[in-house]
């Protein structure tokens, strides 16, 4: 019977010191981590509008003049994107040259603290206060911590600092690190307008046509006035001199009696 009692306490211890080591293993050392983001003031916003007209396009590679005067090359542009024109979404392949684009980028600035807790539970290995502290893995290796200013740790629902720690001693320390950070996102909303259509062809001039006015009929002549009636042949020359003759001589003679008289 004594050999039998005695291989049951061995079996006994055996089983104890394993849970007592599963037990050790488990609190040696457990590090968690958990990290939280949070706002950290009121998100500022900036708009910026940058405007150009596509003056050259063939297939996927377009260039536009921006409005500085500047020429902006984008390659393979994607099926993907879209300008909003009149409220329907346009794509490369309706796009044309002339054709207005504003693209209106938005930025906000929110401002964010990134809060990272990491809780280390551990057994001490060894301490060197109030720099570092060396503990027991889960994994039965050690690991060195350094220990931040001000970092308390709890033994056995106590407080204490770094010079309180002693080998063997299973402690618990929380350690919060608190980052600021900023993030900033872009929305990009791109619209246009198409090209006037082209002014229309002028209209038809009418073919010029030559009409033909008949010359007006020429009035009708005056009726010709009737000739002065001729002389008649019977008076002649010869009787005109003989009156002329006689005129004159009839003149002197009263020119002599006129004479007469006065003297």
């Amino acid at each position: 019977m004594k050999p039998h009692t005695g291989w049951m306490r061995v079996l006994l211890v055996l089983a104890i010191g394993a849970m007592f080591l599963a037990l050790t293993v488990m609190i040696s050392a457990q590090v968690q981590t958990s990290t939280a983001t949070t706002n950290d003031g009121a998100a500022t916003k900036t708009t910026k509008v940058l405007k150009g007209e596509i003056v050259y396009i063939n297939g996927r590679d377009v260039i536009i003049k921006m409005e500085d005067g500047t020429l902006r090359h984008f390659n393979n542009v994607p099926d993907s994107t879209t300008v909003m024109v009149n409220g329907k979404p346009i794509g490369i392949k309706d796009a044309k040259v002339g054709m207005t684009i504003e693209k209106t980028v938005t930025t906000t600035t929110q401002p964010k603290v990134i809060t990272t807790t990491k809780t280390v539970t551990g057994t001490v290995w060894n301490v060197t206060p109030p720099n570092y502290v060396i503990l027991t893995m889960e994994d039965g290796k050690n690991q060195r911590f350094k220990i931040p200013n001000g970092q308390k740790f709890t033994v056995n629902g106590q407080q204490t600092d770094a010079f309180g720690l002693k080998k063997g001693m299973v402690v618990n320390a929380t350690q919060v690190v608190e980052q600021p950070i900023e993030v900033v996102t872009q929305q990009a909303k791109l619209t246009g307008q198409m090209p006037p259509p082209p002014p229309p062809p002028p209209a038809e001039q009418p073919i010029l046509v030559a009409v033909l006015v008949p010359a007006a009929a020429p009035a009708p002549a005056a009726p010709a006035e009737p000739a002065p009636a001729a002389l008649p042949k019977t008076g002649g020359e010869l009787p005109l001199l003989f009156m002329l003759g006689l005129a004159s001589l009839t003149g002197s003679a009263s020119v002599r009696v006129f004479r007469k008289l006065r003297g």
